[in-house]
Parts: structure tokens; C-alpha cells; sequence
């Protein structure tokens, strides 16, 4: 019973370190957040902190995950095992697919410091190794697979033009979202929103 209620007090200690460190990075950006800033606003020690993730880029790879979970928009979630899942629908079932994207596009508008981590470690997940490499596979993946199956459904309801390449398209839009973060994040004016729904617009024009 010790043994299960010190893993109980564990999990509850981790899962307060990522909302902790969720608030911290989107008021002062990634760039600004230290390990020693985050273990002194949860009342540990740098080593203690890192305790529970082994490292500074798996916690920040955790901190990417539970932003999905709770501060993403609910579009998609991955967990510690890389394993997808779309909270309240399933992966063909989107909706009005640019109505959910936007949802999300907007709200990210909001964290403007985890946006900057977000592309931040999506440009270093590319080096082989780095613990945020598979969360990103599988996020751009189940992205792509989630929009293309929802764009099909829609087609096979013609609400879409059976011309539109779904696969080709749900790429373009993941494409579109990342690099508008990026000029988002060097020219606030910028409408993300505008810019993806009149994208999706082009796309879809019968």
C-alpha cells in the first residue's frame, strides 16, 4: 500500500510539474523558462525536477504532450507510449474539418510561448535520438490521417469536390500551420486564422 501511494503522489507531482511548466513557458516563453525557474515554482530542486523526466528535453517533450491534452483545442492527443487518440470524436470524424483547425489555430494565438516551443523542438526532432522525435511523427502523422479521413467523408456526402486529393490536401495544411506560427511569432499582425480558412477555401473551391 506504501509502495502504491508513493507512485500515486508521483504521478499527481508530475502532473503538476507540466501545468505548472505549461503556465510558465506560455507567459514567458520557452526561451525564457529555465529548469531552475520551473523547479522553484513547484518547491523542488533542479535534480528533483528532473527526476521525474530524466531529462530537460523529455520534460519539455511531456510539457508538448499535456499542451495537447488540456491546452491544444482537444484536436489530438498523444501519451508517454506515443500512442494517438482524438478526445470526444474518432479519427474520421471531424466535423467541419477548418472549423476544428481554426479552433485550435486561434487558440494558440493565446500561448505564444508555446507556440515558440512547440517550433522550437519541432526543428530539433529532427535529429535522430531526441525524445521529442516520435511525438512528432505521430502528431504530423494522425494529423494528416485525421483531416484526410474527414475531407473523404465529406466527399462521399459531396460536401467536397471528389477532385480534391485529400492525402496532398491535409499535408498543405499542416504545412500552412506551422509556417504561419512562424511568421506569426516574428509579425503578431498576422491572421492565422484568415490565412488557413481562405487556404481551405482555394482548396476546396468546386
Amino acid at each position: 500500500m506504501k509502495a502504491r501511494g508513493s507512485y500515486a503522489k508521483g504521478v499527481a507531482k508530475r502532473d503538476e510539474i507540466l501545468q505548472t511548466a505549461l503556465d510558465v513557458i506560455a507567459q514567458n516563453g520557452y526561451r525564457k523558462t529555465s529548469i531552475r525557474d520551473l523547479a522553484a515554482a513547484v518547491g523542488l530542486s533542479q535534480t528533483g525536477l528532473l527526476h521525474y523526466f530524466g531529462t530537460k528535453e523529455e520534460l519539455f517533450a511531456a510539457v508538448l504532450r499535456k499542451r495537447d491534452e488540456i491546452d491544444g483545442g482537444g484536436f489530438l492527443v498523444i501519451d508517454d507510449a506515443n500512442e494517438v487518440s482524438f478526445p470526444d470524436r474518432d479519427e474520421s470524424d471531424l466535423g467541419d474539418v477548418i472549423e476544428v483547425i481554426s479552433r485550435v489555430v486561434k487558440h494558440n494565438a493565446e500561448v505564444p510561448g508555446l507556440v515558440q516551443l512547440y517550433a522550437q523542438f519541432s526543428t530539433e526532432a529532427a535529429e535522430s535520438g531526441h525524445p521529442a522525435q516520435a511525438y512528432f511523427q505521430k502528431r504530423y502523422e494522425a494529423f494528416r490521417s485525421a483531416v484526410a479521413g474527414a475531407i473523404r467523408a465529406k466527399q462521399e456526402a459531396k460536401e467536397l469536390p471528389a477532385s480534391l486529393d485529400a492525402d496532398l490536401s491535409a499535408t498543405l495544411l499542416a504545412a500552412a500551420i506551422d509556417g504561419l506560427q512562424t511568421q506569426w511569432m516574428l509579425d503578431d499582425s498576422i491572421d492565422m486564422v484568415a490565412n488557413v480558412q481562405y487556404l481551405w477555401e482555394r482548396l476546396t473551391a468546386a
